[in-house]
């Protein structure tokens, strides 16, 4: 696995996974992405998809809040809980 942290591998998938106008960069650990980036519930839910298919996880309905999407510290906090490092 890359020694990049977690933070910085949901930042680009989450970049390339909505085709965002950013560079993974550019994205705060603590941004909103609801308010800052315009991300809304649907694609929310595609940054859960992405996160099965990059971190090899899977997430059940229970684990999905908005709260624990809005951020990318959120987002690596749930990835972390599932055991990856």
């Amino acid at each position: 696995m890359p020694a990049d942290r977690i933070e910085d591998r949901v930042k680009t998938m989450i970049v390339d996974r909505l085709m965002l106008s950013a560079q993974p960069s550019e994205l705060g650990d603590d941004d909103d992405l609801v308010s800052k980036w315009d991300v809304d519930s649907v694609r929310l839910m595609e940054l859960v998809i992405g996160l099965e298919e990059v971190f090899g996880i899977q997430l059940g309905e229970d684990e999905f809040s908005i709260k624990k999407f809005r951020t990318v510290k959120n987002i690596s906090e749930v990835v972390r809980a599932k055991g990856v490092s």
